[in-house]
């Protein structure tokens, strides 16, 4: 069964969003549709061979978790799917939960990848540069949202492994950096940037949830995106005037 992938609605045409006329064009909803693209989940090697289970295990416990959900997940089944015995999985992942740490974490790697590659172009303006950014965040967490959740539930748990800590700070790191260099530029107040990505991110995550839930109706998340970022920019704005 595929992976449930939820896209943003589409017909991609230009236009100018925000302060700086930031001109969005197909050329970078290509560029973040295939950045989007890249993190989907790649299928199971066929046949299965001993060097690769904990990264099969790892291919076919997504699908399943996007398709059935975390309640029914289950380390019994992925070994039946693989054609390894039950036992055999027990040498990576000793645990349920230990192989939803290791999903987590790598969704938290995937998900820093995705924005990186989105911001990496120093030479774009500041606010193209970070609405990227946004696109980038929020296209990840729509086309996986099961692993989404998984993620944050993973936050959340006490005891946070330090993997998990890692991932999670590398992923989150990318926005903070792009507000620092807006704030070297003078394009925006300064304060602490993690501070200030918390806001942008509390309206990102907001936008995701409401997508999820069926909330948003009647306006294209490739409108509401860059309007978010934009009525942000202009509260963290030097420019008053």
């Amino acid at each position: 069964m595929p992976v449930t992938r939820i896209v943003f609605l589409v017909s991609f045409m230009p236009w100018n969003v925000g302060t700086d006329s930031i001109v969005v064009n197909n050329n970078i909803w290509q560029f973040l549709d295939d950045i989007v693209n890249s993190s989907q989940v790649k299928p199971s090697p066929r046949p299965y061979h001993h060097g690769n289970l904990r990264q099969a295990l790892l291919r076919a416990a997504e699908v399943a978790l996007e398709a059935r959900g975390v309640q029914d997940l289950s380390l019994r089944e992925l070994s039946r799917e693989l054609g390894v015995s039950h036992a055999s999985p027990q040498r990576h992942f000793a645990t349920k939960q230990d192989l939803l740490d290791a999903l987590a974490i790598m969704g938290f790697e995937r998900l820093s990848s995705v924005v990186a590659k989105a911001a990496e172009a120093r030479s774009q303006d500041f606010n193209a540069r970070l609405t990227k950014a946004a696109f980038a965040y929020v296209g990840f967490a729509l086309n996986h949202p099961a692993l989404f959740a998984l993620m944050f539930e993973a936050k959340r748990r006490p005891g946070m492994l330090p993997e998990l800590r890692t991932a999670l700070m590398a992923a989150y790191s990318h926005i903070p950096k792009i507000l620092k260099e807006g704030q070297e530029a003078g394009k925006i107040v300064s304060g602490d940037p993690d501070r200030l990505a918390l806001t942008l991110g509390a309206a990102l995550h907001g936008l995701v949830a409401m997508s999820i839930d069926g909330k948003i109706k009647g306006a294209p998340l490739k409108a509401i995106v860059p309007e978010t970022v934009q009525h942000v920019l202009k509260g963290w704005s030097t420019n008053k005037t």
